[in-house]
């Protein structure tokens, strides 16, 4: 393998990291029995040379017989193989049940995703190429079974590396009680489409040629800033293709209408409470960027993780983890050389959060270290949605400002003059010295509605001079889902139950507490910080991160907000 794309440290000196001695054997389509009964099937790559290796596990319900393909696509995590099996690693790429010819029905996310991961890692342990001890690797839904590992305690499972993981399935799938429809819908189709293929196809000639295509160096370097919106893209366009509708539509019915709220479906997929069983060292990261996605559980699990003294985070910036996945691999490499190999390595060197700053330029040049999240040395700093549109320390004159959120079929030819926006928009003025914004981010909304629910999507912005603008992190509530679990709130960013929904009251003032998505933003002198409320994304003129977007609520509303609300921003001393 050359070059691979992004950033591959966090920025430390790494020492005695193995060195790539080994030629690569394939063992395809092995049977893993699971204690049920039911066989899933792997891929095995081996040092082929005599001996026994540790081993690295990929599980995913992406077909494993592409993951070396290359391609610009969302589901080639599993890492490269030509890395970690040169480097005396197996690296062992398994399908979920149901997926890419395991048996079984995919249960997304389930507690028997969780015992097969078990089993899975039992059975590695157990092989005679392996020397009894056991990671596992790979971003996204990879990074998701890790966790689904970690907490069933498998003996021989001693380290993980779950960078983009979700802890909670409710938190990627609905964002505070809005359905994260253009990731969630195609998402399905695109499992339930490529699950059923067989090997004729995904070993087959045209695989095969588009391998040796997409591994052409000149194109390879172009996928190094690929961000996540066109995999979106390629997602939705493959919702026109036909795919059985078990269990995949049945999955859909599951998160977009049997479970809208959270209940005991959406308990058995939320790992959270079971990760205080985790003792095995854990290495978090993601991108700032992903922050619609896997981004909130970076620190969600971190926090439950917090009994566990051998957990570190990765922050990258721009372009830090896109696809194929290869970002982070000598990182990835110095962890498990340290807890698999026995290896000094230097990755425990220095505190446990290492970060970039977006913003500051030269992205991934400077890292900022943290002991905790958020860094000490932050504060909260208020900012009043003013009546005048403007974001500022102080209130001003007291006053309102409306816009107005439409539901469908009210069969009107186009907008009137007289209609109220359909967004609203406070901007500082332009800043007179840096301000770095660095942890969890609230807006505390007061605000009335004509309607008994509406929807509150808010997005921070950054700036420039120029009036070009970039999204910096978001936060969304379905109002009728307000109620804030106050224990679990009081040291941090606002928890929001989101099992039962209350009426808006039409036209009174509710303070709604929105939590917007962890972050890290330096905002240069003379830009200036915006941040954009509405109540429905579906319009593409409307700011949506990774262009993911969210059912509308349905509802015809004139919302109202107070100059009373405020945006509490962490800023970091400097």
């Amino acid at each position: 393998m050359g070059q691979l794309n992004g950033p591959q440290t966090t920025g430390r000196n790494y020492r005695d990291l193995s060195e790539a001695d080994h030629r690569v054997r394939h063992d395809v389509n092995r049977a893993v029995p699971m204690r049920d009964g039911v066989t899933l099937l792997a891929d095995v790559h081996r040092p082929d040379a005599d001996g026994r290796f540790p081993a690295l596990i990929a599980a995913s319900p992406y077909p494993r017989q592409i993951q070396d393909l290359g391609a610009p696509a969302g589901f080639i995590e599993a890492g490269v193989t030509d890395f970690w099996v040169p480097r005396g690693y197996v690296h062992v790429i398994a399908n979920m049940r149901g997926t890419a010819g395991s048996g079984g029905d995919f249960g997304f996310f389930d507690a028997q995703e969780r015992r097969d991961m078990y089993d899975l890692v039992e059975w590695a342990a157990a092989q005679p190429w392996c020397d009894g001890k056991v990671g596992m690797i790979g971003i996204s839904y990879f990074a998701m079974a890790q966790l689904e590992a970690a907490v069933e305690r498998p003996p021989h499972l001693k380290a993980i590396f779950p960078v983009a993981v979700t802890a909670d399935l409710y938190e990627a799938a609905v964002h505070h009680g809005l359905l994260s429809s253009s990731f969630i819908t195609p998402f399905l189709s695109m499992v339930g489409l490529t699950s059923r293929r067989s090997d004729a196809l995904w070993r087959g000639r045209l695989v095969d040629l588009a391998r040796r295509i997409l591994r052409f160096a000149p194109l390879h370097r172009r996928f190094a800033t690929m961000n996540g919106e066109a995999a979106v893209t390629m997602m939705r366009g493959l919702l026109k293709l036909p795919h059985d509708p078990h269990p995949w539509d049945d999955l859909w019915l599951d998160v977009a209408v049997d479970h809208q709220f959270r209940d005991e479906w959406w308990d058995d997929r939320n790992l959270l409470p079971l990760l205080d069983r985790v003792d095995i060292p854990v290495y978090l990261g993601c991108d700032w960027e992903n922050v619609p996605l896997h981004l909130p559980s970076t620190f969600t699990a971190w926090n439950a993780l917090h009994h566990n003294a051998n957990v570190r985070i990765g922050m990258l910036g721009r372009f830090g983890l896109t696809w194929p996945w290869e970002s982070l691999h000598t990182e990835a490499l110095a962890w498990f050389d340290h807890w698999l190999k026995g290896r000094d390595t230097g990755i425990l060197d220095g505190p446990p959060i290492r970060y970039v700053l977006p913003g500051s330029g030269g992205e991934g040049a400077v890292w900022h270290t943290a002991d905790t999240w958020p860094p000490a040395g932050t504060t909260l700093r208020p900012l009043a949605l003013r009546a005048d549109g403007t974001l500022a320390d102080d209130e001003g004159a007291p006053g309102v400002r409306d816009y107005l959120t439409l539901g469908a079929g009210l069969n009107r030819a186009a907008a009137s003059s007289i209609d109220p926006p359909t967004q609203l928009h406070w901007t500082t003025t332009p800043l007179t010295a840096p301000t770095d914004v660095v942890g969890d981010i609230e807006l505390r909304l007061v605000a009335s509605a004509t309607a008994i629910d509406t929807a509150w999507l808010v997005t921070l912005q950054d700036v420039a001079p120029d009036g070009t603008c970039e999204d910096v992190t978001a936060g969304w509530l379905r109002a009728s889902l307000r109620d804030v679990d106050e224990e679990a709130s009081r040291d941090g960013a606002p928890v929001l139950p989101c099992r039962t929904p209350r009426a808006v009251p039409v036209g009174e003032d509710v303070e709604y507490r929105i939590p917007l998505v962890a972050n890290a933003r330096h905002f240069a002198s003379g830009h200036r910080i915006r941040l954009v409320l509405t109540s429905d994304d579906q319009d593409p003129s409307t700011p949506a991160i990774m262009n993911f977007r969210h059912a509308s609520v349905g509802t015809s509303s004139r919302n109202t907000v107070r100059s009373s609300s405020r945006l509490l921003l962490p800023v970091l001393s400097r």
